[in-house]
């Protein structure tokens, strides 16, 4: 498993824990700050994915 699938999971959870925080407490910008980091985090587990298969693929 790649450094980046683990570092965009915790985004994403932190991404979602952020908004799901905003929507209580009626913050936009905290809504906003989680919804991109659960974009970024998608982002980095996906290259980081991406990743793991041409290593994969390189290695057989």
């Amino acid at each position: 498993m790649n450094k980046d699938r683990i570092v965009g999971t915790a985004k994403q959870a932190k991404g979602a824990l952020e908004e799901a925080a905003g929507k209580v407490l009626g913050d936009a910008k905290l809504v906003a700050e989680g919804q991109r980091d659960k974009v970024e985090g998608k982002v980095q587990n996906a290259a980081g994915g991406v990743k793991d298969a041409l290593k994969d693929a390189l290695n057989k």
